[in-house]
């Protein structure tokens, strides 16, 4: 990264090593596909878009005949005005916002601008922002920014970690694993049913978050229509407004202050909030089950895992996915507290507010790859786990003092509470226990050959579902 920036007249370098923010400096490499969408560059050729859109519009109108349809060849030239948009046009935009201190304005004079050197367009140029409020064309701006970002990028990333999670839960379904109930040995399940229940959870919230439909507006100062009713009353505004929206893929909200209420962007935030959640918990568990010895790392040539102790192999991956995964939660949940708050028909607060949807969406999928490197960097141990399981027999009490109620036996709780809290159970002690019972004799036989390993209940088949 070389990016130009003024400073206090004088010109300095920002580079990946001097850059204020990690996500421009030491994670920029990992966040191409956001930044040309969330960037400044990004934010302004999503305004441009939706200038054109409405211009466009405005022109298919027949009952606005001061601006007949444009020609191919306008259409073409206007298409190319969004899609050739680059840092030199950024650049220019820039240039004109040094003036007039509007960022949206700044837009609408650049079209204007290059409008004007076109015979053909020329004429049309006054109609460009036509009965718009610069609100108009920001949370249009924003609304397809956070859907193409959501869509082509944070979707296909937690895709990949459901995918991931699913091969793991398959792979380690019968792969029998002491449970720990507050942390304590608990009855047995395996790998894979554990995988699999954050896989499920996983998917489903991705589901959530895709369902969210984006909302927008472009219905003036207050949402009224004010304007375009008072130069053309004959308009349907609120229908060509709302196919404008869907020729952009965007749905209309039909109820508006000047601002869109940001509601529908409330939901995806709080949805992502929920989805991170689910791989906070995830990556917690991966580092204690890792922690326990369950899970052998992978090891690379040439990395450390510690300045001073060379044996250290350490779950990196999943603590910088929980920290990425908690920053962008706190961006989000602001998000979604309070964007759908705006004093009256409209306030500021929102504008600096909007620009750090990029680093929400940064942080998360800082997080995803991360957690998804990491599943890529670890084996079950089978032996950790089995021999873990066949320490702790007491798991097993669970079993024997549900058949004694089955068969009527009062007081195994107790009796089973007696012999082993706080205590190590042997194998032979339970056997004993067993033998001493008034139960039939195949049902003996049956708990004595019972062990951690083979009490799963449907485990097995839990982890084996997709």
């Amino acid at each position: 990264m070389n990016v130009r920036a003024t400073a206090r007249g004088g010109e300095i370098v920002v580079t990946q090593l001097s850059a204020l923010s990690p996500l421009d400096g030491r994670y920029a490499a990992q966040l191409t596909e956001l930044a040309p969408i969330f960037s400044e560059q990004g934010l302004m050729r999503a305004r441009l878009t939706a200038e054109v859109a409405w211009l466009l519009a405005l022109s298919d109108e027949p009952r606005i005949p001061e601006l007949p349809p444009f020609s191919r060849e306008s259409r073409a030239r206007l298409d190319a005005l969004v899609n050739d948009f680059d840092e030199t046009g950024g650049a220019e935009i820039k240039a004109i916002e040094a003036t007039t201190n509007h960022d949206v304005k700044a837009v609408e004079y650049y079209l204007r601008r290059h409008m004007e050197r076109y015979p053909d367009l020329k004429p049309a140029a006054e109609f460009v922002h036509f009965a718009l409020t610069s609100e108009d064309i920001n949370n249009v701006a924003y609304a397809l920014m956070v859907q193409r970002g959501r869509d082509t990028v944070l979707i296909p990333a937690l895709e990949t970690l459901v995918a991931s999670l699913e091969a793991l839960a398959t792979h380690g379904a019968s792969q029998a694993m002491l449970a720990r109930t507050h942390g304590q040995p608990a009855s047995p399940t395996t790998v894979g049913k554990e995988i699999r229940v954050f896989a499920a959870r996983l998917s489903r919230t991705v589901d959530q978050i895709r369902a969210v439909v984006p909302l927008a507006k472009i219905n003036g100062a207050v949402g009224n229509y004010n304007a375009h009713y008072v130069a053309y009353p004959e308009v349907a505004w609120p229908e060509l407004s709302a196919r404008v929206l869907a020729g952009l893929k965007l749905k209309q909200n039909p109820h508006t202050t000047q601002i869109e209420s940001h509601d529908a962007l409330a939901e995806l935030c709080h949805a992502l909030v929920r989805a991170n959640n689910i791989l906070i918990d995830l990556t917690r568990d991966l580092w204690g089950y890792i922690s326990l010895g369950y899970f052998r790392q992978k090891t690379r040539a040439g990395e450390v895992g510690s300045s001073t102790m060379p044996h250290k192999v350490n779950p990196i991956d999943f603590e910088n996915a929980e920290g990425n995964l908690g920053l962008a939660n706190a961006l989000l949940d602001h998000l979604a507290m309070k964007l759908p708050i705006s004093r009256f028909q409209r306030d500021l607060s929102d504008s600096t507010v909007l620009r750090n949807i990029g680093s929400a969406f940064a942080y998360a999928l800082l997080a995803y790859r991360s957690c998804a490197r990491g599943l890529t960097k670890i084996e079950i141990d089978k032996a950790c786990l089995e021999a873990d399981l066949s320490g702790h027999i007491e798991v097993l009490t669970e079993a024997v003092q549900t058949v004694m109620r089955r068969y009527g036996l009062a007081g195994g709780y107790e009796d089973l509470k007696a012999l082993s809290r706080g205590r190590a159970l042997g194998a032979q002690d339970l056997a004993n226990f067993i033998e001493r019972l008034t139960l039939p004799e195949p049902v003996k036989t049956e708990l004595r050959e019972l062990t951690p390993l083979s009490y799963l209940g449907n485990a097995v088949a839990q982890g084996k579902k997709a």
